[in-house]
């Protein structure tokens, strides 16, 4: 009986795989090697990743920051380009999520980070007013406070308690944006952005975003009368805030610095019996321009 315990080689060039020789010896197969699509690992991270959800809004932050499509391996639609600011030259990136709400952006975010890995966040794009001074149409509310308000208890007889949760961005980015109204004032003034409204001026203000999963077209609502009760700079609401401050929250654990974020809403209804899609191309426009004019503090 013959028991080999190994292999001589005698010769070059010699190539062994899935062999087991010995007693009590065992192959094993490696799992084959796939070239897929660059990790942030490959790459350099990317300046700016901005997330947008509904097609006027990427189109106006296409048009704002000239980016082209580029279309990954795996069949996903980015935006990208390079954007020059004083002294800088920025690698940016957007892209849109599959549907409105706090999920969708969760997911837009997490592919942003897993092909792009930006050192800063953008959510740009309309929202709804609910501060009749600040908040008129066209007005636009830059934003790194954000109160979820969807957080609720129920008590018999039907007795609400709503229990808001209230995060902000990084400190960098919040000094970002107070040497940009600095420089500016609150509010700052910009000529409108599209052509029936170039000889108009909007607002820019600095305010709270109150996020939820509610579509608001109701004055009297009680999640407007919460959120200007929970906290009086409340400016307006969107749908998917919530999702990028909690996304961020959930992440602050990795070892690599956590992007900062930012939150841009022009106001394209006052969240009332009025609320239509008339003003979103206005609403779009101006957010984008903002997000353009802010980029020399942000990044």
């Amino acid at each position: 009986m013959t028991n080999n315990q190994g292999i001589i080689s005698r010769g070059d060039n010699n190539n062994f795989s899935n062999n087991a020789i010995g007693a009590n010896a065992r192959a094993s197969t490696a799992a084959p090697q796939h070239s897929g699509e660059s990790t942030p690992e490959a790459a350099a991270r990317w300046d700016l990743g901005i997330v947008t959800i509904l097609s006027e809004e990427l189109r106006a932050v296409i048009d704002e920051l000239n980016l082209h499509r580029h279309k990954t391996p795996s069949g996903l639609n980015f935006y990208q380009g390079e954007h020059t600011v004083p002294g800088a030259t920025l690698r940016i990136v957007a892209t849109r999520t599959q549907s409105q709400g706090q999920r969708s952006t969760m997911g837009a975010l997490d592919n942003l980070r897993r092909h792009y890995d930006p050192r800063l966040w953008a959510l740009v794009g309309i929202g709804g007013g609910i501060h009749d001074d600040h908040a008129r149409i066209g007005n636009v509310i830059v934003s790194t406070d954000v109160v979820y308000y969807e957080s609720r208890k129920i008590n018999p007889r039907g007795d609400t308690r709503r229990r808001g949760e209230h995060r902000q961005a990084p400190a960098h980015t919040v000094h970002a944006v107070n040497a940009y109204f600095t420089d500016h004032g609150t509010p700052a003034r910009i000529n409108g952005q599209t052509a029936a409204h170039t000889s108009d001026q909007y607002e820019v203000y600095p305010g709270v975003i109150g996020s939820g999963e509610a579509v608001i077209a109701d004055r009297a609502s009680d999640i407007r009368t919460y959120l200007t009760t929970y906290h009086e700079k409340v400016l307006a609401v969107d749908m998917e805030a919530g999702g990028l401050s909690q996304y961020w929250q959930e992440n602050s654990v990795h070892g690599t610095d956590n992007p900062g974020w930012i939150i841009v809403r022009g106001v394209s209804d006052n969240a009332d019996e009025e609320k239509g899609h008339s003003h979103h191309e206005l609403a779009a426009r101006n957010a984008a321009h903002v997000l353009n004019r802010l980029l020399p503090y942000l990044c």
